[in-house]
């Protein structure tokens, strides 16, 4: 385990060391740097739903055995659906798809590790390392797709963990997902932060002729420094603008996600990532304030204090200040874009900016008019 060190209490001033070390008590000590090489979070705390709590500690008696470093490991999930619904009313879609449960990327700030806490798992980085792959989505989609009564709307995918991080590469299965909605015309928008995406130009290309695809590539920070220490198995900053150039150039409606911005970090931002945006090829932007729900709060906690000690208390005070005084508010319409004279100055530079650069001047509909269910198992195709 990592002591914390004289720099991360020095950053709370005098007399706040116990505060400091609270901060890593609650969340779970910090695990060592060797056994979490390439990996965002630096703890790994016990999930809401279980019983009991475990923390490792050194006795003085020298009695802790060396432990394995945090590998990648994949297990097959099989559900029986894999269309997910959501009645959220500040979400643009009523649907999505999620390929992978957690995600190697290890973004520390990522709202979906919590639901690792369903699975027995820690949303730390059990989230990052312990993945779960659904070989059978294709399969599954399809079925959906034939039921009589399923009426088409876009399927939102990408929304909760990245279809295209680096495990797609061997198990393809977004690209099985893709074959299936090509096959049926139906209209897919993709949230990734992976230049993998561009593996699938030739199908995407083939979906945005007709309408039916687009694709967002999240970019929080052009510093790649930041970059590599928030999100360390994401693709870089550049990687995710020469891919939105890529898609440009194929025909594919390309947006830039500019989240989630994080005040007194990478806020200052905005105008650069949307104009780098826009000379990639991006016609549309969006933004989401930094989000700190349940589990993620103290890894997200953690994280700053371990890199960037001394701008942990005015981030967290300006958090705070978006979010009435509280690390998250969850209240629909707010969670999202956050309250107060902060969130509204970050909200007026967003629209200034898109403006300037030739961003959201218009919107182009996915179409499902074209849809054409797949054929029913074991029911006889027609003839004309």
């Amino acid at each position: 385990m990592e002591p914390i060190r004289q720099a991360d209490v020095s950053a709370f001033g005098p007399g706040r060391a116990e505060h400091a070390n609270a901060i890593i008590n609650d969340s779970g000590m910090r695990i060592d740097n060797a056994r979490r090489r390439g990996r965002a979070a630096g703890i790994n705390p016990s999930g809401r739903f279980e019983p009991l709590t475990r923390h490792v500690f050194d006795d003085g008696w020298e009695s802790i055995e060396a432990l394995e470093p945090f590998k990648t490991d994949v297990q097959v999930e099989r559900p029986r659906t894999i269309i997910t619904r959501n009645t959220s009313p500040d979400i643009s879609f009523d649907r999505s798809i999620n390929p992978y449960r957690g995600c190697e990327h290890g973004c520390v700030y990522c709202f979906a590790r919590p639901t690792h806490s369903y699975m027995g798992l820690s949303a730390g980085l059990d989230f990052e390392s312990k993945l779960f792959a659904k070989p059978d989505a294709a399969r599954l989609l399809e079925r959906e797709l034939a039921a009589r009564n399923y009426a088409p709307k876009t399927i939102a995918i990408g929304t909760n963990t990245d279809p295209y991080q680096p495990v797609e590469k061997t198990w393809r299965i977004m690209r099985e997902i893709l074959e299936v909605l090509e096959a049926a015309n139906h209209p897919v928008g993709i949230v990734t932060k992976s230049a993998l995406v561009t593996r699938d130009i030739d199908i995407l290309s083939r979906m945005a002729e007709k309408g039916l695809a687009k694709v967002a590539l999240s970019v929080t920070t052009l510093d790649r420094k930041l970059a590599r220490t928030m999100e360390p198995r994401a693709a870089t900053p550049a990687k995710r603008l020469e891919a939105m150039r890529a898609l440009s150039d194929a025909g594919i409606p390309v947006s830039v996600m500019a989240a989630p911005l994080i005040p007194g970090l990478n806020d200052h931002e905005v105008e650069r990532i949307l104009d780098s945006a826009s000379a990639a090829g991006a016609r549309e932007a969006g933004f989401i304030i930094l989000r700190l729900p349940l589990e993620v709060a103290p890894v997200f906690k953690e994280w700053l204090l371990r890199n960037y000690p001394d701008r942990y208390r005015n981030v967290l005070s300006l958090i705070r200040a978006m979010r009435d005084g509280k690390d998250y508010d969850a209240q629909w319409g707010r969670r999202m874009r956050g309250t107060g004279p902060y969130a509204w100055q970050i909200g007026r530079r967003f629209e200034m900016a898109a403006k300037k650069y030739g961003l959201n001047a218009t919107k182009r509909p996915l179409r499902t008019d074209l849809f054409t269910p797949p054929a029913r198992q074991g029911e006889q195709l027609m003839l004309l």
